[in-house]
Order: structure tokens, then sequence, then C-alpha cells
């Protein structure tokens, strides 16, 4: 055993070389007087007293805790309304919660694989996958895999690459597995060409809109709503509670015979014990707040885009997005870092994504927008991006392939 800690000492010190050692970064719960630009808190409803009092009033109905598996106890009549106004809102014919948006992704997708891929149904499965997708959708095809299961990368954003690759197939089935937006620099998935390269060859189209529900498309209802493709029956979605909604799951939005296989089959969520009702209950409130008030959606999307000009003028190179992230490339890791720091110093959090988040040599900042941002916040994180400027090298010419 000492040999074997050893080495992992040895590994630990390789990573802080590399500077790719994390550690935890707690925040107060008054915000300690910094602008919050790191978070998924899209919408500003994290501490929201509506959705703060949905969470009160279903643990004060149902308890703090879930008591078990959706088939066992962990049912209750309120997963059921957050489900249909899940469905209703996002304009899908069903949804099904899990305890997070990550178990979300690995419970369709294996699931579907496994069941297209059963001798009933046919000669195996091909998972066409985006090379830049969340670890979720990676970590869900590499479970998939098997005798019967093929897992094959496509080309960021490359429909043609997709189409190629469908068409070239042996297998029978196919999933084609996309984020809707791409969680580090907040490109969208070419939805509607994608869905249009899966229909033409059978396969069934995989969006995660973890990162599009309450910011992209009409009143935040998703990439898949404004690609004009949510109501089709073979496009299936997966979305989270814990960003724009402000809570804590996940979900799965799709056609009854989806979300029936996974019920049936789907061991992420056979074996998850259901969504806590408080968390349930403040998702539930936020998505009434964002289905009452869906200016809310364009005015996060502004307020990216106003981030992304206040970078530009300062002669750096953001990421084109057309989400509530920001991606601001500074290369190494180290400087990714101190560019972190920098921002803190300076009353502002944000993001540092480095390897394996992102590929070597691209680590980055990553800011968010808020539909809450004021005028003082704009200044306070034009100074903080002055100030990483001219002290850090940053990539004024970056290469972002979409």
């Amino acid at each position: 055993m000492g040999d074997a800690l050893e080495r992992l000492r040895d590994a630990a010190a390789d990573r802080a070389a590399a500077g790719v050692r994390r550690s935890m970064i707690s925040r107060s719960a008054d915000s300690g007087g910094m602008l919050d630009l790191a978070s998924n808190d899209y919408l500003g409803l994290c501490g929201d007293p509506r959705v703060t009092a949905g969470a009160v009033a279903a643990a004060a109905e149902w308890g703090t805790g879930s008591t078990g598996s959706r088939l066992v106890t962990g049912t209750t009549a309120l997963h059921g309304r957050l489900e249909s106004a899940l469905a209703e809102f996002t304009r899908a014919p069903r949804a099904l919660v899990l305890s997070s948006g990550y178990l979300a992704n690995l419970a369709v997708v294996t699931a579907l694989a496994a069941a297209l891929s059963s001798a009933r149904a046919g000669s195996g499965v091909l998972i066409v996958s985006d090379e830049r997708n969340h670890a979720s959708l990676i970590d869900a095809g590499r479970l998939a895999r098997g005798r019967r299961v093929r897992l094959a990368i496509a080309p960021h954003r490359d429909v043609a690459a997709v189409r190629a690759l469908l068409a070239d197939r042996t297998e029978e089935s196919a999933l084609v597995v996309t984020d809707a937006v791409f969680s580090v620099d907040g490109a969208l998935a070419p939805a509607a060409a994608l869905h249009g390269a899966a229909r033409e060859h059978g396969a069934l189209l995989v969006l995660d809109e973890a990162h599009a529900l309450g910011v992209v498309g009409p009143g935040g209802t998703g990439v898949a709503v404004a690609a004009g493709i949510a109501h089709e029956p073979d496009v299936v979605r997966t979305v989270t509670l814990s960003k724009a909604l402000a809570s804590q799951g996940g979900a799965i939005l799709g056609a009854p015979e989806v979300i029936e296989t996974v019920i049936d089959t789907g061991r992420g969520f056979i074996f998850d014990t259901g969504l806590a009702p408080p968390s349930a209950g403040a998702a539930l409130a936020a998505l009434g707040v964002l289905a009452a008030a869906p200016e809310l959606a364009a005015r996060v999307l502004a307020n990216t885009r106003r981030l992304a000009d206040i970078a530009l003028n300062l002669g750096m190179a953001p990421a084109p997005s057309g989400a509530a992230v920001l991606a601001i490339t500074v290369g190494d890791a180290a400087a990714a870092l101190q560019a972190r720091e920098i921002c803190a110093k300076n009353a502002v959090r944000a993001g540092c994504f480095r390897p394996p988040s992102v590929p070597a040599g691209q680590a980055c900042l990553r800011l968010t927008g808020r539909a809450t941002m004021t005028e003082s916040d704009f200044a306070v994180a034009s100074r903080a991006l002055a100030s990483v400027r001219d002290h850090v090298e940053v990539d004024v010419n970056p290469t972002f392939r979409q």
C-alpha cells in the first residue's frame, strides 16, 4: 500500500507541475462582495424568494428526502407535476426526472443503446458522439459500447462527418449524441441539420440541453424548440435543473417509447434514489418564474454579448457564443489560473477551464452572463478583465473550431 500511495503522491506532483491540480472554492451565502461570473445560475434565481418558497413548501409536505428509488418510494405527486411542467414548457411528449443531469445522460444513452442492440431489435448500434461533448455524454458512450454497440467520435459540429459515419455503418440502429450548447465556449450545435442527417439514416438524435434551457430559444425553451424539431419523435433531449432552474437534478425529454425504455431498463434510473422533494419543488417554482417572464432568456443573451464586447474592446478574443457561456482562451493552464486569481482580486468570480476539460494548450477563463447583471456589474467586470490583460499573456488569436 505504501508504494501505491507514493505513486499517487507522484501523480499529484505531476498534476501540480502541469497546472491542473484542483481545489474546492468555497463561496459565502451573501456572495462576499464578489460578482459571480462563474456559476451556471443564468437567470439569477438561486436564492430567489419564490424558488426558495417552492423548496420549503415541498420539504414541509414531503420531507427532505425522497426515501428511495423512483420505482419504490421515491416518486411523489410533486415529481409528476414537475415532469408535466417540463414537458409542456419544452414542447416534449413526456419527461422523466432523475437526481442529476449527468445521470440523465448516462441513463438514456445506455438504455437506448442496449434496447436497440438486443437480438430482437437487429444487428447492433452505432453511437456517433461529437468530440467536444460534455463528460457525461462521453462517459455514456463509453459505458454503452460493447460487442454490439460501437462508438464513433465525430469532428466538432461537423454535420457532413456525422452523415458519412451514419451512411457507412454496418449496424442497423444509430444514435447521434451532442451537446445542444457546448459547455466550454457556448457554441450551439447545428441541431436542425443534425436531425436531418439522423432522420435520413434512421437514427435517433440525442441533444443535451443542459446549458440551453432557460437561455436559448423562445423564452428559454431550448435549442430544439428554436430549431423547430422539439415535436419530432426521433429527437431525445436531456436537461439539468441545476443551472437556469437554480435547483438540482436532471430530466429526459422524449417520446413515450423512449421514456418507457429508460424506466424499464435504464440502470441509471432504476437504481437512482429519486430527486429530493425540496429540489423538485424549487425547480418547479423556477420553471414557473421563467414561464411567466420569458424576457429573462433574452436578457441573459444580451448581457453575455455585452461581456463579449467588453473583452473585445480590451483586445481579447472571446469565442463566438450563442448562449450564456463566454470563453476567453489563455492557453497555458498556469496562466489561466493566474487570470482567475486576478479576477478574484478585482471582485469577480470567474471560471477557469484546464485539461482535461479542454485540450492541452487551450486553457481559458470561462465567464457566464446572468439576467440580473447591472451597470455596476459591467463596470466591475471591465476592470477585472483589463487587469487580466495587463498582467497575463492572453491568446488574442485563438483557433475556435466552430
